[in-house]
């Protein structure tokens, strides 16, 4: 049974990675901003699995190292970290722009992923068969009108994520990214801040990726054998060819 934390675990993607990977038998660390989700998720997956919460907002350094420091000896043998914890806010050029959406973007989806990564570094080098997971985006490789900040975050993600494939080889701790493109989940609610109208016109008039369909891709990666390390999966809707083309069916 190998350990698991997942950050972002409150809704979405890291939702449905924590209830994926706890029905395939892992122990779970879910992790999240809004303590009354977590508690309520936790309630769920100890039905299924052993599970340890953690309540901390991974913009802040001291909290993240705060909670990962403070996890009990028999959940220190992590063996698998998921980085999901991200977001967008808002879709407008760099002249319009807010800086703080380009502050809250850059703290979570960049040195949020790092102060996670590095406080957890330690105990993923004790473990005989460790993995990162990085969730990163299309965006990561490619820009689009609007994405400006959100485009440069996820690039962010690319980059550090082969920089970590790099710097833990010697440890043999396996790193890959999965970017997806559409998916339809809170993102969009949460990039255009609470415009339903607007999060609901994205998905609109053809099948966008799921939640689910981002866990089954991470259990995916995990369950390759051990010589083998999957550094990179873009997975997009059929509709979706990449960032500029979309087919719709109107």
């Amino acid at each position: 049974m190998r350990t698991a934390l997942v950050t972002g675990s409150t809704a979405g993607f890291g939702k449905a990675i924590a209830e994926s990977l706890a029905r395939a038998g892992h122990k779970i660390i879910i992790t999240g901003r809004r303590t009354e989700r977590l508690v309520e998720l936790q309630e769920k997956l100890q039905k299924v699995t052993e599970v340890h919460m953690l309540s901390f907002d991974v913009r802040e350094e001291k909290a993240v190292k705060a909670a990962i420091e403070s996890l009990p000896s028999d959940w220190r043998n992590i063996d698998v970290l998921v980085n999901n914890a991200g977001l967008a806010l808002g879709k407008a050029s760099i002249e319009d722009g807010l800086s703080t959406d380009w502050d809250q973007m850059m703290d979570t989806n960049v040195k949020g992923l790092m102060y996670v990564t590095q406080a957890a570094i330690p105990f993923l080098k004790n473990s005989e068969n460790a993995h990162i997971v990085n969730i990163g985006s299309i965006a990561g490789t490619e820009v689009y009108p609007g994405g400006n900040a959100y485009c440069a975050s996820k690039h962010a993600v690319n980059a550090i994520s082969q920089a970590l494939r790099i710097e833990l080889l010697p440890y043999q701790i396996r790193v890959s990214q999965i970017r997806p493109g559409l998916a339809e989940t809170e993102f969009s609610l949460v990039r255009f801040k609470g415009d339903r109208e607007k999060a609901n016109a994205v998905y609109e008039d053809y099948i966008a990726l799921s939640a689910e369909d981002i866990a089954r891709t991470v259990e995916f990666v995990l369950d390759s054998p051990k010589h083998v390390c999957i550094n990179d999966i873009e997975i997009t809707p059929t509709a979706q060819a990449n960032a500029h083309f979309l087919h719709k069916n109107r």
